[in-house]
């Protein structure tokens, strides 16, 4: 409730004035409580208390928060709603906590590495992060100050396993693919990548697959990830990761990652490491890879949109 309201303050919004509320978290504390109480009940009393009409709830594990601001981009252009508020929550419980331990997947350094030839694991965090997102039509009609411009989304399934991602990148090569055809993109004219960056073996070879697929050997694009300063927020770690692009784009500017050292050679990209580095350019990617094998990758701008966002983390 806390940040959703400074979301609907900072982008100068009523809650009156938003349709409706969308959602995205993983199974919160469900693994813990037997309370008889699902996710959907949780987001309609949020929207209730907010004063918002409607509510979504979005549940694919890690890609939560991403596919929540592409299913609210779905109403938009489908034409339900002028205004979703948008975004990830999660927490981290005791028994999310034992299954990565026993799934090997904790860094024991006690750092977040991401495509570091040694990266051994990512830690946890906790957070909530929510956009507004509105149509052209709607934000201009208030006199919004707009943010940025959520281009096009891309969704894609595995279908490998329950926790362990398809190490070749074929399933976030196409949510990025999807992404891009469906923002009129082309590869080159990418500027900057927010990955997914968990420092997971795994993870990161898929990740590094996808992109070396889908960008080859000479894009200019730079690479950066938000998990060595945050922690994996799971499911709100695609909206915290959308606001983290955003700020990227709109200054110019990414955040290095402090602990990683080597650079993997499966990664191909300009990977900003012992210092912030800047870019030109004004679109970028966020992607997202869950358990059960979700993909999800937005395309974001700073320009002035056809539909535009504002919010707060």
């Amino acid at each position: 409730m806390t940040t959703a309201t400074a979301a609907l303050r900072d982008a100068g919004c009523p809650a009156g004035d938003v349709d409706t509320l969308v959602l995205g978290s993983s199974l919160g504390p469900h693994l813990d409580d037997a309370a008889e109480i699902s996710p959907h009940d949780l987001t309609s009393a949020v929207a209730a208390q907010l004063g918002v009409p409607g509510a979504v709830s979005v549940s694919t594990a890690c890609s939560s928060g991403a596919d929540a601001l592409a299913a609210g981009a779905a109403l938009l252009t489908g034409g339900e709603a002028d205004r979703c508020l948008c975004g990830g929550i999660d927490l981290l419980t005791e028994s999310k906590l034992l299954g990565h331990r026993a799934l090997g997947t904790l860094a024991a350094s006690g750092t977040v590495r991401p495509f570091d030839t040694d990266r051994d694991g990512t830690l946890f965090g906790e957070g909530a992060g929510f956009l507004l997102l509105e149509t052209r039509a709607a934000a201009t009609a208030r006199g919004a100050r707009i943010l940025g411009e959520l281009r096009g989304w891309g969704a894609s399934n595995d279908g490998t396993g329950p926790t362990a991602p398809d190490e070749t990148g074929a399933g976030a090569v196409l949510a990025v693919r999807r992404a891009l055809a469906r923002g009129g993109a082309d590869t080159q004219d990418i500027a900057v990548i927010n990955a997914h960056g968990t420092g997971t073996r795994a993870n990161d070879t898929a990740e590094a697959a996808c992109y070396g697929t889908v960008f080859g050997q000479r894009s200019r694009a730079l690479v950066f990830a938000t998990k060595p300063a945050l922690g994996h927020t799971l499911g709100a770690t695609g909206a915290l990761e959308a606001i983290a692009l955003l700020l990227a784009l709109r200054h110019g500017t990414v955040p290095p990652l402090p602990h990683t050292r080597t650079v993997m050679p499966e990664l191909a990209l300009a990977l900003a490491t012992d210092r912030p580095r800047e870019f030109t350019g004004s679109l970028g990617i966020s992607l997202t890879l869950g358990f059960g094998g979700f993909n999800t990758c937005l395309l974001l701008t700073a320009d002035e949109p056809p539909s535009a966002v504002g919010g707060a983390a």
